[in-house]
């Protein structure tokens, strides 16, 4: 009877951890509701605010996530606003195959859990210019980071032009520094898309997506001026897509400045 209750507790326990990992901190379930919603507010004009969502059609927690970015989409005209949508892997065993998902982004979001010390990885998930994190569905924290980043001052500078060249794209680059250990990241952007749900989680449901990253290049950085070449994504077109570059910190994670690419 003893062992049979050690079992019991082993599992709950074990429960509670693999739905920790996955979902969602517990701490922030309480403080998203709590939290009076504030604006987007910025003084500096010099300032820049990389938002990347971490998001998975195999997630139920997932859409408000993704309609939150949707609507900082459309609230952040004329800021220095970069949204990326990452859709991870690791939800595609539980039942749905998510159409934009890559391991890729998975290694990314990884990579995040070394940088900001992190123990356990989740969706959905906001960061922050590189350097801050927290759950995806909380629209508070959402505008007061952003707001933080955007009134931050940066001396880093970073120019980006594009052009077609057959199935590849030119980009060309100019910096104000160079940085120790940084990358130039660029990041290949399909504007929206829809997808039907048929099964997993979100089942019947359709969801919306927008800023969804389709592939993620990065170069180390050696000369303040050059030439890069990348892939295009299948179906590419200068309508449809957009090509956002930033300067990151391959220690830390940090961002040093973020541009879209013009001329394409």
């Amino acid at each position: 009877m003893k062992n049979s209750i050690l079992i019991f507790f082993a599992i709950t326990l074990s429960s509670l951890f693999f739905l920790d990992c996955f979902m969602f901190p517990e701490s922030e379930i309480a403080g998203s509701f709590k939290t009076k919603k504030n604006k987007i507010e910025t003084i500096n004009k010099n300032g820049f605010a990389v938002v990347e969502l971490f998001t998975s059609e195999g997630c139920s927690s997932c859409p408000p996530a993704d309609e939150l970015l949707v609507k900082l989409q459309r609230e952040s005209a004329e800021k220095n606003i970069y949204l990326l949508a990452y859709h991870v892997d690791y939800w595609d065993r539980l039942g749905w195959k998510d159409q934009f998902s890559s391991n890729e982004f998975t290694k990314r979001q990884q990579k995040y859990l070394d940088w900001l010390n992190l123990y356990v990885m989740y969706t959905p998930q906001f960061i922050i210019n590189g350097t801050t994190e927290f759950a995806g569905y909380n629209e508070s924290a959402l505008n007061e980071k952003v707001s933080a980043a955007l009134n931050a001052k940066t001396t880093a500078n970073l120019d980006l032009t594009a052009k077609t060249n057959k199935d590849s794209l030119e980009i060309n680059y100019t910096i104000n520094l160079l940085q120790k250990d940084a990358n130039l990241v660029l990041a290949t952007i399909q504007k929206q898309a829809t997808s039907k749900i048929f099964r997993g989680e979100n089942q019947g449901a359709t969801l919306r997506h927008v800023q969804i990253v389709k592939q993620l290049n990065s170069f180390q950085l050696t000369q303040k001026e050059g030439n890069i070449m990348i892939v295009q994504p299948d179906n590419f077109n200068s309508k449809d897509f957009e090509i956002i570059g930033f300067i990151q910190n391959t220690s830390t994670g940090k961002i040093y400045i973020a541009k879209n690419a013009e001329n394409f």
